[in-house]
């Protein structure tokens, strides 16, 4: 169809400005950087196990721990003057419990202490507290027999 100059047909600009509208809604909805999709750093319940050497059992329960992401930023740029500091997922406010294990050995102590998230902040990773390993054993990985408690 020919049209005089300076007229515009809407019928044929309607397809192709709702299509890129639509492409447009797909991309930003469906990036990976649309870091609101994503668990913000919080405490979640999870199964856990502890053990130590001269006990032949690990015990798993469950507790609070921190998870989450974190918004980070990595410079394209990497200058060796400058250090790149990345924040994850740690622990804010904690407190200790103690669990004792079954079956341990005379002469070994059955108490294991570990921390209960009371709250958490994405923060400088601390390796007291907090697993920063890339990739890490799940939580309740045991190496030896495992026995569980069931009443949380």
């Amino acid at each position: 169809m020919n049209l005089p100059a300076g007229n515009v047909d809407q019928k044929s600009m309607s397809l192709p400005a709702s299509s890129f509208l639509l492409l447009c809604f797909f991309v930003d909805f469906f990036s990976p950087a649309q870091s609101y999709l994503l668990t913000h750093c919080e405490p979640v319940n999870e199964t856990v196990s502890v053990e130590k050497d001269g006990c032949p059992k690990c015990l798993v329960f469950q507790t609070t721990i921190c998870s989450g992401h974190c918004f980070t930023k990595e410079p394209v740029y990497k200058s060796p003057f400058s250090s790149i500091y990345q924040h994850v997922c740690t622990y804010r406010d904690v407190r200790y419990e103690t669990v004792r294990l079954p079956d341990c050995h005379p002469g070994v102590d059955p108490h294991v202490t570990y921390p209960v998230a009371l709250s958490c902040e994405c923060s400088l990773c601390t390796m007291d507290t907090s697993d920063c390993t890339i990739e890490s054993l799940k939580p309740d990985f045991c190496m030896t027999q495992k026995e569980f408690i069931l009443d949380y």
